[in-house]
């Protein structure tokens, strides 16, 4: 589809807007030395990192015969939370935003994040003005995002024709075929080029490609 035939940009955050992989890889790897596991690189990171998150963590090593999966994702969180002042917006991305913005586009964040967590990260960055709604999920666990995807679709009345998802990740794809909507995903993210082209989508490598694609 042209660019012209959007009117509706639904974003991912972590990882398409929000550079916080380095903050993810730091804060796991917390979680992986008290367990006396292998740390990850952030390369391996962006070849294992899945949805949903539980599964992650049981390839990286951790046993859920010995501890509910509760307590890491929690753990997981408390050092993320720690760390995400570092994390910053990925490059132009708020170049795009207003230029969507400018041309009279429909924003969203549709995330796996905690919602008080998400509204809060957005708005220290001082962007949460270009979005008409921002939807993340009850709780800290990153199960997935469909059900946040179906509510958002429903609430904002958006027409799948006309909306595209922007995503880092081969869930933000999911989500995508699940609403029946197109989907770009950005290699720049918390997955690696690979496994994104692998799924047969459109791939850009950073955010300053994306309009010239569109």
């Amino acid at each position: 589809m042209r660019e012209t035939d959007y009117r509706n940009i639904i974003w991912d955050w972590n990882g398409t807007l929000l550079a916080d992989v380095e903050i993810c890889v730091i804060s796991m790897n917390c979680l992986l030395e008290r367990r006396r596991l292998p740390s990850l690189s952030i390369s391996r990171y962006r070849d294992v990192f899945s949805f949903p998150v539980k599964t992650y963590y049981e390839g990286i090593g951790f046993d859920f015969s010995n501890e509910a999966f509760e307590i890491p994702a929690l753990e997981f969180i408390e050092e993320f939370e720690r760390n995400l002042p570092d994390a910053q917006l990925m490059p132009d991305a708020e170049n795009l935003l207003s230029y969507f913005k400018e041309k009279e586009y429909r924003q969203f964040v549709l995330s796996a994040m905690e919602q008080h967590a998400l509204n809060s990260s957005i708005r220290n960055l001082g962007i949460d003005d270009y979005f008409e709604m921002i939807t993340g999920i009850d709780d800290h666990y990153a199960n997935g995002k469909e059900d946040a995807a179906r509510r958002l679709m429903s609430q904002a009345r958006l027409e799948r024709k006309h909306s595209l998802l922007i995503g880092d990740t081969l869930h933000d794809m999911e989500v995508a075929q699940y609403l029946g909507i197109d989907c770009i995903l950005v290699s720049a993210g918390h997955q690696s080029e690979e496994r994104l082209l692998a799924t047969g989508y459109p791939v850009v490598v950073s955010l300053a490609d994306l309009l010239m694609f569109l």
